[in-house]
């Protein structure tokens, strides 16, 4: 997956900020905790008010973020 992540990062830094979480790092329980952790990997979409706008849990397709990016993006 990191791959695929790095490169949408690269792809869209401008435009979306990329935040990773390592989940054995005590300074993220809380947040982690916010969120819920179901599976590894799990990756959020959230809005600039930080509302989660989609989910996924396990491994992701390019596609499946790409998508979910260009609907965000275009509100």
């Amino acid at each position: 997956m990191a791959p695929i992540v790095h490169g949408l990062e690269n792809e869209h830094r401008d435009r979306i900020n990329f935040v990773y979480l390592d989940v054995d790092d005590p300074a993220n329980q809380d947040f982690i905790q916010t969120l819920g952790r179901r599976a590894q990997p799990e990756f959020y979409l959230l809005d600039a008010e930080g509302n989660v706008i989609k989910q996924w849990f396990g491994n992701v397709s390019e596609q499946e973020f790409e998508l979910a990016f260009a609907d965000a993006l275009a509100e």
